[in-house]
């Protein structure tokens, strides 16, 4: 698989890497907590997956929900519109979460920069050095609420 790592949906809990698998914003949902976290405004959001969609083959999918393969979600999730066009246009399960992992990138800019928000985020939540968080963002595969509950769990054991 081309992203091993692959967050779930954001509206299941995913990381805002998981914008790659989501929706336009165009009704109440955590899409739009992951946008104000990412500081990407909805308009914004638009215009960086419709432009990806145009540079790559993920524009394809005139028969997928909102028209293009950009808005669809993570192969995990059946969908028989999205997998219809994969296979017209001869795309497999690996080109698919290479792009989608690309347009998360895209996304969300500079990732060093989002784990140093992670970890700063996490060393305050915690009461941990930036060090540590970086540490278990790394062992969370920089998954954040990933991190965040193994941080938990850490808490819990050291009370019993």
């Amino acid at each position: 698989m081309a992203w091993d790592d692959a967050p779930s949906h954001v509206c299941r809990g995913g990381d805002v890497r998981a914008l790659s698998f989501c929706c336009p914003p165009v009704k109440p949902c955590p899409i739009l907590h992951a946008l104000e976290d990412t500081k990407i405004s909805p308009q914004e959001y638009i215009k960086i997956k419709e432009e990806f969609g145009k540079n790559t083959r993920l524009g394809e999918g005139a028969g997928t929900c909102f028209g293009s393969m950009v808005w669809c979600c993570k192969t995990s999730k059946p969908c028989p519109l999205r997998d219809m066009v994969m296979r017209n246009i001869g795309m497999d399960e690996n080109e698919y979460l290479t792009l989608k992992k690309e347009l998360s990138e895209k996304l969300l800019g500079d990732s060093e920069d989002t784990i140093k928000d992670y970890a700063a985020t996490l060393s305050e939540s915690f009461a941990i050095s930036k060090e540590e968080a970086l540490k278990v963002l790394h062992d969370s595969d920089n998954d954040l609420r990933m991190a965040a509950k193994l941080l938990k769990l850490k808490d819990l054991e050291k009370k019993d």
